[in-house]
């Protein structure tokens, strides 16, 4: 690569290389609580990784659920994340987002 090939490289932009949005994942709904996972893409696995929201006193209440565990595929990160996000639920209840 030439030097002015190099330097138009770094003014331009290139819309091949712009990262897509993550699929947004459909919620589940337990207790009164809404989760929507969101696997993090980590080193070719997949963190726990969620949004619990809940409706309370008129405002949307969300907590973030991020846990250590890290899962190879995909589809078992979204269905780990849900159990735990459930546990997480069942311990906490609306205390979560204190």
């Amino acid at each position: 690569m030439g030097f002015l090939s190099t330097l138009t490289s770094l003014f331009s932009s290139d819309s091949n290389n712009t990262p897509e949005a993550p699929p947004v994942e459909e919620s589940t709904e337990y207790k009164g609580f809404t989760i929507t996972p969101s696997p993090i893409s980590e080193g070719g696995q997949y963190r726990l990784s969620a949004a619990i929201t809940k409706q309370l006193d008129e405002q949307l209440q969300t907590h973030t659920f991020i846990r250590s565990d890290v899962v190879a595929n995909r589809d078992d990160c979204i269905d780990m994340t849900i159990r735990k996000a459930k546990i997480t639920i069942d311990q906490m209840g609306d205390s979560i987002f204190s």
